[in-house]
C-alpha cells in the first residue's frame, strides 16, 4: 500500500513538472529568456568558472541539462490572493456559505493558507525566476571580462558580444574576446628611501614574487606587496603598513614588456594639520609585561602582586597563581629582539592552546625611555578554574545504525599552577545495530558506560630537556589518561581498561605528530559462554558437523541441535581434545578446528602494551577549501616490553605455550597503516574526492593473531558501501562469519560530488578493496593474501547518493551496488548483483572522506 502511494505521488510530481515545462511561461512579451552564455577566447570556447563568474547575468541553473528550478518556479501561480477573491466574487453564495460555516475572518485566513497561497510561495522560493536578458548587464560583463584579462597581462584585449535568437522568447549570448599578446616583466628596480628597509629588501630580494620574463599578473603584485610587508614587520618595522608599497609599471607597446619600479617612501607622520615624512625605524623589544588575570570589564584594576622572571615581568590583581616558567615558555616576544608579527602570532597561538586563558590580547607601546624601543603588554583573561559540562549527541557509524550518546565533563584548569588541565568525564550511550545478536528483539541492543580521566601538560613531560629536538615553537604537550568502560556491544559483554602516555606537537603548519610512549589496553570478556548465541554462523557450521559425527546424545536438545554451551564445548573436546573420540574427515576436521580457534580468539582476554607514532599532514586551509590533500601514517608495536618482563621473570605459559603476564596472554604484533585523501575542485560546486588506505598488522612472538580490536573489517557507510559492516571478505570467502575481520586491508574510493540545488547535493561513487589474512592463524587459501594474484579478490562497489548540507553537518544517504563480488562463481562476479533488491542503503553523518 505504501509503495503504491509512493509511486502515485511520484507520477503526480513528474506530471506537474512536465506541465510546467514551458520555460518561457513567465517571460513577458517583448522580452527574451537567456538560455546560454558562450565565451570564446581567441576563437576557442572557454568554460573556466573564474571567467564565467565575471558575467553579471548567468542563465538559469540546470540539472543534467534540465531547467528543474525554473520549471518548479513556473508551477507557482501569481497573485493567489486575487484568484482566491475572484472565486467568491463570481459566486457570492459560496462565500456566504463558507462564512456561515467558518467566519469571515477564517475565510480570509483560508486564502492565506498553505493550500491556496503558501504552496505557491514555497514553489517560488524553491524554484528560480527566469533570467531575462538585459543588454546593460551584458555591457557591464564586457567591462569585467576586459578587466579580468587585463589583470593577467593582456593589456590590449578586446571584447564584443552577439545575441543569437534560438526560438520564440529564447536567446543565447556569445562573448568574443581577442586577447592579443601578453605583457611580460622586464627590468625590476627598487627605490626605497628608508635605509633600514632597503637593507631588508635587498637581503630578501631572492624571494620576490616578481620574476623577469614572467607574464604580468596582478596576483603577483599583490603577493609581492604582502611579502615585502611581512619581511619588514617581522624584522622590526613596527609602523610599516601595506599601503606604503607601490609599483610604477612602464609598458613598452612594441615589445610588450613592462618595466617595474618598486616604490617605498618614508613614513608619513601627521602633526596637527601638517604632514611630514621621516625614514622608517626598526624597533626592538625593551620590556615584556604579562598581566595574568586581566579583566576586560575592569581593565584598570589595581595590581597587587608582581614578580620578575628572567626578562619578563608578571602582574596580577590578586595573588599570582601561576609558576612564571609555565607561562613564559610560551612567549616568543623576547627582550632585545626586533619586533616581529610572526612571534606575536606564535605567542597568541601557544597561550590559547593552554586552554587556561581566553584568546590573549597583545599590545605594543613605544618606550619613551629607550630610543626605538617597544613595550609588549600581554593581557591574559583566565577561564573559570572549575567547569562542568554536559552534552548529548546522535551518532552513526559503520556498525551503529543509530545511537544516543551523553557525557558529562568536570574540568580543573591550572591544577598544579603550571597551566595544566585536568578532565574527569562520564559517558554513556545506547544504540541500535543490525549487526549485533538480538535474541530479545529489542530496539536498543547496544550500550556502553565509561569513565575517563586525563591531564594535559603544556610541555613534553620527560626527565630531560627536549628543546633541541622539539622546540617550544612546535607547541608540544603531554597527555596522560586512564579509562574504564563496560560494553554490551556484541553480546559477549566486555570490560575495557585503558591508559596512555602520549606526546603531541606541531612541526609545521597543518602538520601534527603524536607519539604514544605507552598505550595500554586490557579487554576482559564477561560472557564468553554466550559466544555461539552471538556468532550464529559459527554455531550453524559446527552444528552441521555434529549432525554427521556426534555420538553423544547428552550434547543434543529436543530439536536435535547442539546445546549451547555444554553440547558445543563437549563436541569440540571430543574432536580436538587430548583424547579425541570423534574422528572427522580431514576437511571437516580443519573446519571444526578453525571454528574452535576463532572462538578462543574472540573470547579470550586481551592485554595490549603498545607504542605508536602517528603523523598527519594536510593542505586544507579552511572548511570551505575544496582543493586539498591529507596524508596520515601510523606505526605501532605491541608486546615487546611485556616480552622482556615475561622472559626476565619466568612468567607461566598457557595451554598453547603462550607466555602470560598477570595470568593473561599478552599480544605481540607490528602494525602500520597509511591513508591518503585528495580533493579536486572542478568548479561550479563540483568536487572529485578520492581516498586510498592500506593497513597491516603482523602477529609474532607470543601470539599468532592480532586482537579483535586491532584488526580490520570492510563494508559500511564510510567504507565499501555496497557491503554492510563486517559483511565483506576476508578474500573470496564470502563473509561466512557474523563479524568478518582480518589483519590486512586495502581500499580505494572515488566520489564525484555535485550540487543539485541550494543545499542539496548529489554524488556518484565507486569503492574497491577487501581484507585478507597474512602471517596469522588463518590457513583458508580463500582468506589468505598470497601475493599480487590475491588482488583478483578485490571487491568493487558503485552507486549514487544524496547529501543535504546543514552548514554545521551533512546528512548523507548512499545506495551501493555490488559491481564485482569476488565471493561468487567466475561467471557471476561482474554486475550480477547490480539490482535494487541487492543494493545496500547507507545513512551517514558528514562525508565519508
Amino acid at each position: 500500500m505504501i509503495k503504491s502511494i509512493t509511486k502515485i505521488s511520484l507520477f503526480i510530481l513528474i506530471g506537474l513538472i512536465i506541465f510546467g515545462c514551458n520555460a518561457t511561461k513567465k517571460v513577458p512579451d517583448g522580452k527574451s529568456l537567456l538560455t546560454k552564455n558562450d565565451i570564446y577566447v581567441d576563437g576557442k570556447k572557454n568554460n573556466l568558472e573564474d571567467v564565467f563568474n565575471q558575467l553579471y547575468q548567468k542563465q538559469n541553473s540546470q540539472l543534467l541539462g534540465y531547467n528543474l528550478r525554473l520549471n518548479i518556479y513556473n508551477l507557482a501561480k501569481e497573485k493567489t490572493d486575487s484568484i482566491f477573491r475572484a472565486k467568491f466574487t463570481n459566486n457570492p453564495e459560496k462565500y456566504y456559505r463558507k462564512a456561515k460555516w467558518l467566519s469571515k475572518k477564517q475565510v480570509k485566513r483560508l486564502g492565506e493558507s498553505f493550500y491556496y497561497s503558501g504552496i505557491h510561495d514555497f514553489l517560488r522560493k524553491t524554484g528560480e525566476a527566469p533570467v531575462i536578458i538585459d543588454t546593460s548587464s551584458t555591457r557591464k560583463s564586457l567591462k569585467r571580462l576586459k578587466s579580468y584579462y587585463f589583470n593577467r597581462g593582456y593589456f590590449d584585449a578586446t571584447t564584443n558580444y552577439t545575441i543569437d535568437s534560438l526560438a520564440k522568447k529564447k536567446v543565447k549570448l556569445k562573448y568574443d574576446i581577442k586577447l592579443g599578446k601578453p605583457y611580460t616583466l622586464d627590468s625590476i628596480n627598487s627605490y626605497i628611501t628608508s635605509p633600514p628597509l632597503d637593507s631588508i629588501y635587498q637581503l630578501k630580494k631572492k624571494d620576490s614574487k616578481l620574476k623577469t620574463k614572467e607574464k604580468y599578473t596582478k596576483n603577483s603584485f599583490d603577493e609581492e606587496r604582502v611579502r615585502i610587508t611581512e619581511d619588514f614587520r617581522n624584522n622590526g618595522a613596527f609602523r610599516f603598513q601595506q599601503n606604503y608599497v607601490n609599483f610604477n609599471i612602464d609598458t613598452i607597446v612594441k615589445s610588450h614588456v613592462a618595466n617595474i619600479d618598486v616604490l617605498i617612501n618614508d613614513e608619513n607622520i601627521r602633526v596637527d594639520d601638517t604632514v611630514r615624512t621621516v625614514p622608517f625605524k626598526l624597533y626592538k623589544i625593551s620590556k615584556v609585561n604579562l598581566y595574568t588575570d586581566h579583566s576586560p570589564a575592569n581593565p584598570n584594576a589595581t595590581i597587587n602582586d608582581s614578580t620578575v622572571y628572567k626578562d619578563f615581568t608578571l602582574y596580577s590583581t590578586n595573588k599570582l597563581k601561576y609558576r612564571p616558567k609555565a607561562l613564559t615558555d610560551g612567549i616568543f616576544i623576547i627582550k632585545g629582539n626586533y619586533f616581529s608579527d610572526i612571534k606575536t602570532s606564535l605567542t597568541s597561538k601557544y597561550l590559547s592552546n593552554l586552554k587556561v586563558f581566553n584568546y590573549p590580547l597583545i599590545q605594543y607601546t613605544e618606550d619613551k625611555n629607550q630610543e626605538n624601543g617597544l613595550i609588549a603588554n600581554i593581557y591574559l583573561t583566565p577561564r573559570k578554574k572549575h567547569t562542568f559540562g554536559f552534552s548529548t549527541d546522535f551518532t552513526h557509524s559503520n556498525i551503529l545504525d543509530i545511537g544516543i550518546e551523553g557525557s558529562t565533563t568536570f574540568s580543573i584548569r591550572n591544577i598544579f599552577n603550571g597551566a595544566e588541565t585536568f578532565e574527569l568525564g562520564l559517558r554513556g550511550n545506547i544504540g541500535s545495530s543490525r549487526d549485533v545478536a538480538n535474541p530479545n528483539n529489542t530496539f536498543f541492543n547496544v550500550s556502553e558506560l565509561g569513565i575517563d580521566a586525563k591531564i594535559n601538560f603544556p610541555r613534553l613531560f620527560l626527565p630531560f630537556k627536549t628543546d633541541k629536538i622539539v622546540p617550544k615553537s612546535m607547541i608540544p604537550f603531554t597527555t596522560i589518561s586512564v579509562g574504564y568502560s563496560k560494553q554490551t556491544n556484541i553480546g559477549l559483554d566486555k570490560q575495557n581498561f585503558t591508559s596512555s602516555l602520549a606526546y603531541n606537537w606541531t612541526p609545521k603548519k597543518n602538520t601534527t605528530v603524536r607519539f604514544d610512549l605507552l598505550n595500554i589496553q586490557f579487554v576482559k570478556n564477561l560472557n564468553p559462554s554466550n559466544y555461539f548465541n552471538v556468532y550464529e554462523s559459527s554455531y550453524d557450521a559446527l552444528n552441521e558437523q555434529a549432525q554427521t559425527y556426534n555420538t553423544n546424545p547428552d550434547y543434543i536438545n529436543d530439536r536435535g541441535d547442539l546445546i549451547i554451551e555444554s553440547g558445543t564445548d563437549g563436541f569440540l573436546n571430543d574432536v580436538l581434545g587430548p583424547t579425541p573420540v570423534v574422528f572427522p574427515a580431514p576437511n571437516d576436521f580443519d573446519e571444526i578446528r578453525s571454528i574452535d580457534e576463532r572462538k578462543n580468539r574472540l573470547t579470550e582476554d586481551n592485554l595490549i602494551f603498545a607504542t605508536s607514532f602517528a603523523y598527519s599532514k594536510t593542505s586544507k586551509k579552511d572548511l570551505l577549501d575544496n582543493e586539498f590533500y591529507t596524508f596520515r601514517g601510523k606505526i605501532e608495536s605491541a608486546g615487546n616490553l611485556l616480552s622482556l618482563l615475561a622472559n626476565g621473570s619466568n612468567q607461566p605459559q598457557d595451554s598453547n605455550g603462550s607466555k602470560t603476564v598477570f595470568g593473561v596472554v599478552y599480544s605481540q604484533y607490528l602494525k602500520t597503516e597509511f591513508e591518503f585523501i585528495k580533493h579536486w575542485d572542478l568548479s561550479r560546486k563540483k568536487v572529485l574526492a578520492t581516498r586510498a588506505f592500506f593497513g597491516i598488522a603482523i602477529p609474532y612472538g607470543n601470539t599468532n593473531s592480532v586482537p579483535f580490536s586491532r584488526s580490520y573489517f570492510a563494508g559500511g557507510s564510510n567504507d565499501i558501501r555496497a557491503w554492510q559492516s563486517y559483511g565483506l571478505g576476508p578474500g573470496s570467502t564470502g563473509a561466512v562469519n557474523d563479524f568478518n575481520e582480518a589483519n590486512m586491508k586495502i581500499s580505494v574510493s572515488t566520489e564525484l560530488r555535485f550540487n543539485i540545488f541550494q543545499q542539496l547535493f548529489g554524488a556518484i561513487f565507486i569503492d574497491a578493496g577487501n581484507i585478507w589474512n597474512v602471517s596469522d592463524i588463518v590457513t583458508n587459501p580463500k582468506a589468505v593474501f598470497s601475493g599480487i594474484k590475491s588482488l583478483e579478490d578485490t571487491a568493487i562497489g558503485s552507486g549514487f547518493g544524496a547529501r543535504y548540507d546543514f552548514n554545521f553537518f551533512v546528512v548523507r544517504l548512499d545506495l551501493g551496488f555490488k559491481t564485482y563480488n569476488p565471493a561468487n562463481a567466475d561467471s557471476e562476479k561482474w554486475f550480477k548483483e547490480m539490482r535494487f533488491d541487492k543494493s545496500v542503503v547507507n545513512i551517514g553523518i558528514n562525508y565519508p572522506f
